[in-house]
């Protein structure tokens, strides 16, 4: 099973058009392009019957203390957790890509309402949710896909995995405003295969200089 990324390479930059935060002068980040990947697949499995998609980043800081603040980094040796930007589910076992801009394209200020796809597909709630909970502008409920937005203090570049999982069920056993959590839990036992594209992004302009001079 392969899987291949049409908007970026695998371990490479992710360009601004798919990040939900670009870089600004004046205000460190502002709204970027938020389109999805396109991706496209191949050698998948004859007993599959339904694909999963999930976006997560792996280097989400477990502490927001120093998140955004001025005067401040998010140290390196922080530890980190999973922070979850997409969950597709549903998708029909003859599909063979994703176009990008294709499930969203830009910034929904109080996210995204509907939780179904294209082809049939469903959207998991992302954890953009939990993170504008009580920001006036912003909170709501996050469906689908919204990319890339590491604090712009942080003092690592971010990892973002897209896994596609071949299962063996039609349809995944999840319901409601289903989350990460929620998606690997029910797909358990079930995977027939997977594969993943990882993209790296980074707010810090310090990181970008850093890389450059590398």
């Amino acid at each position: 099973m392969k899987l291949s990324c049409t908007s970026f390479s695998d371990k490479d930059r992710i360009p601004p058009e798919f990040a939900f935060g670009i870089p600004d002068p004046d205000s460190h980040v502002t709204h970027g392009g938020n389109k999805n990947p396109g991706f496209e697949w191949a050698g998948l499995p004859k007993e599959c019957k339904s694909l999963v998609l999930i976006a997560h980043d792996s280097d989400a800081p477990s502490k927001a203390d120093a998140v955004n603040k001025e005067g401040r980094k998010v140290p390196a040796n922080l530890p980190r957790v999973d922070f979850f930007h997409w969950l597709l589910v549903d998708i029909p076992a003859d599909v063979v890509a994703i176009q990008a801009g294709e499930f969203s394209d830009g910034v929904t200020p109080r996210g995204k309402e509907v939780s179904t796809g294209r082809r049939g597909t469903r959207q998991g709630v992302n954890d953009y949710t939990t993170w504008f909970a009580g920001d006036p502008d912003m909170e709501g409920t996050y469906f689908g896909y919204d990319g890339p937005c590491p604090p712009w203090n942080d003092s690592i570049e971010h990892h973002y995995h897209f896994t596609l999982y071949a299962l063996n069920l039609e349809r995944c056993p999840v319901g409601g405003e289903f989350t990460g959590p929620n998606v690997l839990a029910a797909i358990e036992g079930h995977v027939l295969d997977q594969a993943s594209i990882i993209g790296i992004y980074s707010l810090n302009p310090d990181l970008e200089v850093d890389r450059e001079e590398a």
